[in-house]
């Protein structure tokens, strides 16, 4: 195909939450900008889908995470309709356990731990709580517009000798570490341990007593200051994000094309150029924002030649390996639970529902899976959303979803097809345990792995992180709009802006917001 040749002021490399954040704020700096996406449909990871004839599913993300109230008010992010609940989760073992019920209102969160699990599961939670300040602060959790902080930084957060000590926690010691210290009783506490661990290590592929692993705890824990807007479920899925950015977007004179995928970055003279589509299409600019993987970005579609040889070989070393199974499930009624688990029956208990490993079970899972064997018991995070915003199924019925720890991805004697269809069955048998309507309930079900994610969503691994949280993967070794901090990419007006960037993992808008901002201030990196 002859190459058709279209000039613009920018160009913005992927349609998710992150592309159409920097892709908001080019448009609204008075920059001709075309955002350009390879699916039939925005919102990549951050979307609402019609999987079956009336159901629709949070296909990835499900949570606004708590994000920097600056980017918030921008972007007009505190204006969605949210679904308020009173309950944003109940967690446990499916051992007879009393379940721990995560009120929204703190007051009533700590009563009912208090009252449930003991004084000491509130102890254990607030020092939990107080430990993860400082790593917060280290690790830049809600800012924006800031550079990732050197070691160094990190450290220099601390005012006393117990915050050093936990920054040393992030970088090495493990998540079991941390809960012994807080909550040691294992089994009084075994769900409240295993929703903590279950939270560190699904951004991971690594068992909970890996050292390292305390960083992704300290990440899921970090609290929202006065600087920060609050986790959010909105009103229409996690879709509603991508309408709303869609609209200030084009509202402000941006184009979007699906359908596009771009298959090369343009570069000359060390600046790039524009794009070239899978269309043949040539599409020219002086800036160029990606917010696909960052070592996607720099190893596939910019010249090997553009890039020195040690910068390209660091990306290479991002570890993206995702070890999951995400299943989507059209109900013909809502799951009926039984005893002792009745609490559940309540609507108010069935927005999300953790059935979690301990993280000694956790742990054994993961270094079974490593051996190619399917958890017999595995970890699942189900959620209903449709019992408290019906129109994401018909009436009268019910959409869910669950996500559950660990498939096996490393090389091993059965087929993938094989593992699949074993591991799918043994999280609908665990949901069956406690709801013994459910399995009968299910009218059509779908199960993505890892390698589907990927296919889907350009995700490498199928990792929803980019780049897994890691302690070597976090701080400077999570690269910014222009690279790493002491390795920038060196190309003139190539910009970085995905979740596998500081700010992100997760639906923060972050990563979107500091590529797009420095891009807008003339190529000057956030900082």
């Amino acid at each position: 195909m002859s190459e058709q040749l279209s000039e613009f002021d920018a160009i913005v490399i992927g349609a998710g939450h992150n592309g159409l954040t920097a892709a908001t704020l080019l448009a609204q700096s008075g920059r001709r900008t075309v955002c350009l996406d390879a699916k039939l449909y925005a919102g990549g990871m951050a979307s609402t889908v019609e999987l079956f004839d009336g159901y629709q599913f949070e296909i990835a993300g499900s949570l606004q995470f708590p994000t920097s109230l600056a980017v918030s008010r921008e972007l007009g992010l505190d204006t969605l309709p949210t679904v308020d609940l009173d309950v944003m989760s109940v967690s446990l073992r499916g051992v007879g356990d009393d379940p721990v019920i995560y009120y929204t209102d703190p007051m009533k969160l700590l009563t009912h731990l208090n009252e449930v699990h003991g004084a000491d599961a509130v102890n254990g939670m607030a020092g939990l709580m107080a430990w993860s300040l400082a790593p917060t602060r280290a690790l830049g959790r809600f800012d924006a517009g800031q550079k990732p902080k050197t070691f160094d930084e990190m450290f220099a957060c601390a005012s006393n000798a117990n915050e050093h000590a936990a920054i040393n926690d992030v970088l090495f010691a493990s998540v079991t570490d941390v809960l012994d210290r807080h909550l040691p009783d294992k089994e009084k506490h075994g769900a409240l341990r295993g929703m903590l661990a279950f939270l560190a290590v699904n951004t991971t592929y690594r068992g909970p007593a890996v050292p390292g692993t305390a960083a992704a705890l300290a990440y899921g824990l970090a609290v929202p200051d006065e600087n920060a807007a609050l986790m959010k479920k909105l009103r229409g899925g996690i879709g509603a994000l991508t309408t709303h950015l869609r609209q200030l977007f084009e509202d402000a004179g941006g184009q979007l094309r699906l359908r596009n995928r771009v298959d090369e970055i343009l570069v000359r003279d060390g600046r790039v150029t524009g794009v070239r589509t899978e269309h043949g299409e040539v599409l020219s600019a002086p800036v160029v924002i990606s917010s696909l993987a960052p070592d996607l970005t720099v190893n596939t579609l910019v010249d090997s030649a553009a890039v020195a040889p040690e910068v390209r070989e660091r990306f290479t070393r991002i570890d993206h390996r995702g070890s999951y199974l995400q299943m989507h499930f059209a109900l013909e009624e809502i799951p009926r639970f039984a005893e002792p688990y009745e609490i559940l029956n309540d609507p108010e208990m069935q927005s999300a529902i953790g059935l979690f490993s301990t993280p000694e079970e956790l742990q054994q899972q993961w270094e079974d899976s490593r051996r190619g064997i399917v958890p017999a018991d595995p970890a699942i995070a189900l959620q209903i959303p449709s019992v408290h915003d019906p129109d994401l199924a018909p009436a009268g019925r019910h959409a869910a979803s669950a996500f559950s720890l660990w498939f096996p991805i490393e090389e091993h004697d059965a087929s993938y097809g094989e593992l699949k269809a074993e591991m799918g069955q043994r999280v609908i048998d665990k949901i069956t345990r406690i709801a013994p309507n459910f399995e009968k309930s299910v009218i059509r079900h779908t199960t993505f792995t890892p390698k589907h994610m990927g296919t889907m969503f350009g995700a490498p691994g199928g990792d929803y992180c980019h780049g897994l949280l890691h302690s070597d993967q976090i701080g400077p070794n999570r690269p910014g709009p222009t690279g790493f901090l002491d390795q920038p990419l060196g190309v003139a007006g190539l910009y970085l802006g995905g979740a596998g960037c500081h700010g992100g993992p997760g639906i923060t808008f972050i990563p979107g917001y500091n590529a797009g901002r420095a891009a807008v201030e003339e190529g000057q990196p956030p900082g």
